[in-house]
């Protein structure tokens, strides 16, 4: 089970379990909700996957452009997916998530004093999705759950984008990707 490209960084690195990424400029997904627009032309590195499972990275960036982001994407096609991470907005970070199903939606919360480092943890259990983060990699919060897909294969990985800037570069360390335990 490898990990595919989706839409190519400029650059990209892979050194004992740590991705580095350069996002390119301009590059996003979303779609239409709001702002009228679509992209898909962001940067996903992404594992197949059928059903359940628990997604976990450690991830930091460079962030310095409105917009500019990194995190988790759990993807079925261009018009059905769910990203999660860091958003940098009105020059803050923010954990973010935004799920598509044909159209875009996005919540944030405020990241206090923008930590150098969000681990993430992404459930999915049947057509949900759990998306969890900490800035200790600790104490994990719940920042969404949502109804995303019923279809069992899906692309799970790290994601980044550069909407309005030039780019930046982010790291992703340890990622993860296994079925959940049984209880």
């Amino acid at each position: 089970m490898g990990m595919e490209w989706l839409n190519k960084p400029p650059a990209w690195a892979e050194r004992d379990g740590t991705l580095t990424v350069t996002a390119g400029p301009r590059t996003d997904f979303w779609r239409t909700t709001h702002y009228g627009f679509v992209r898909d032309n962001g940067h996903a590195r992404l594992r197949p996957w059928e059903g359940d499972f628990v997604a976990a990275v450690k991830v930091a960036g460079a962030y310095r452009t409105q917009y500019d982001q990194a995190g988790l994407m759990v993807r079925v096609d261009e018009t059905t997916w769910l990203k999660c991470g860091v958003e940098f907005v009105d020059g803050a970070q923010q954990a973010s998530a935004v799920v598509t199903r044909g159209h875009s939606d996005w919540s944030v919360a405020p990241l206090p004093g923008n930590p150098p480092a969000l681990w993430l943890r992404v459930t999915r259990t049947g057509p949900d999705v759990e998306v969890r983060y900490a800035t200790d990699g600790k104490r994990f919060v719940l920042l969404r759950l949502a109804r995303l897909t019923e279809a069992l294969a899906v692309g799970v990985g790290p994601m980044v984008a550069a909407p309005d800037g030039t780019g930046f570069q982010a790291t992703f360390e340890g990622f993860s990707l296994h079925a959940p335990e049984s209880a």
